[in-house]
């Protein structure tokens, strides 16, 4: 029977089948479906664990018929864990997993294979097949890039809070794809969410915590002008192991506030409807006003163009060293290009 992951808790929770087979090349994924299989069997009265792995040297298949055969010697139940990383049991391995199921519906035991990803021609294999017909088969597959943002959706909401879209994308941005990394900032976010309201600020505070010099604090300075006090932040925060990637984001929303502000003020609109309407706040509107003063359109594409080459040299596509870029980037924003650091 296929499951799917999402589903494989609910299906433990109506019934514990007597095998499972959790497959993929996702550590985080596997890790816990394997891992909602192994409770399920403990309260299902598995109360010892018998570890195989086809990987360790000396390993024999004879070893699962062994276990098979001494499923009625025990009052006990447990749980028999095969671990096969590639994948492929090959003839010898396929010829006693079939035995091994061929008997597996009449016992006590629960058999857990955990392998690598399954290639089709192996789900069209007859062990494969036996499986699916007596027990359970979990493909895991990876997360990618488009639908990360709606995992991490449904961890946060797992975890009892909630997130604003720009914190989802500065997340995503922040765990490029690492799912296990994606985890481990959703519980930093649970201790500093007080409120269980997920923001950009939160999630800044998350990557930048305890830091002397403060992200939004370097954005301000930048809008003022003052590229001075601006580098020496950007430096700071270099220096305290800040990543590149939130440096960019908190650049790339001012810039884009300003093009956008611009744009309007190009229609007719004065500064402050423009930037009314964008919903800044009324204490950073002559902040943002006086950068407006500074920069034209022309000036604020570039400044978008300059943001793409950051990015790009951020994730390995691009030419330059990212905080390299940076600095040029902030130094535009603060409307002294052309000036690079001693």
């Amino acid at each position: 029977m296929r499951i799917y992951p999402e589903k494989l808790a609910g299906q433990l929770n109506k019934q514990v089948l007597p095998v499972y087979l959790v497959s993929g090349d996702e550590p985080l994924l596997v890790q816990e479906c394997c891992d909602l299989v192994r409770q399920a069997a403990r309260k299902a009265g598995c109360t010892d664990r018998e570890l195989l792995d086809t990987s360790t040297p000396g390993f024999k298949w004879d070893d699962i018929l062994a276990s098979a055969s001494s499923m009625s010697l025990f009052a006990e139940r447990k749980l028999v864990e095969l671990r096969i990383p590639n994948g492929k049991p090959g003839a010898e391995g396929s010829k006693a997993l079939l035995e091994y199921l061929a008997i597996a519906g009449s016992g006590e035991d629960i058999l857990l294979l955990v392998a690598g990803k399954i290639d089709k021609q192996s789900t069209n294999s007859k062990w494969y097949k036996a499986l699916d017909a007596v027990g359970g088969t979990v493909q895991v597959w990876p997360v990618d890039a488009s639908e990360l943002p709606r995992w991490l959706q449904q961890r946060v909401s797992a975890a009892g809070m909630s997130i604003d879209n720009e914190a989802l994308q500065l997340l995503c941005d922040r765990v490029e794809g690492n799912l296990l990394a994606a985890v481990q900032e959703v519980e930093k976010l649970k201790l500093l969410a007080s409120d269980g309201q997920i923001n950009a600020a939160t999630v800044t505070a998350a990557v930048s915590n305890n830091a002397r010099y403060n992200l939004f604090d370097m954005t301000d300075k930048a809008l003022l002008g003052n590229a001075t006090a601006a580098l020496k932040m950007l430096h700071g925060l270099r220096g305290e192991g800040s990543e590149p990637t939130v440096v960019l984001w908190a650049l790339l929303r001012e810039i884009r506030t300003l093009q956008q502000a611009r744009s309007a003020m190009d229609s007719g609109q004065s500064p402050q409807q423009a930037l009314a309407s964008l919903r800044v706040w009324k204490n950073r509107m002559s902040l943002m006003q006086g950068a407006l003063s500074r920069h034209s359109g022309n000036s604020l594409a570039a400044l978008l163009e300059q943001a793409t080459r950051v990015d790009g040299s951020i994730k390995g596509y691009a030419s330059g060293k990212p905080w390299d870029n940076l600095e040029v980037l902030l130094l535009a924003l603060a409307g002294a290009p052309g000036q690079r650091p001693a």
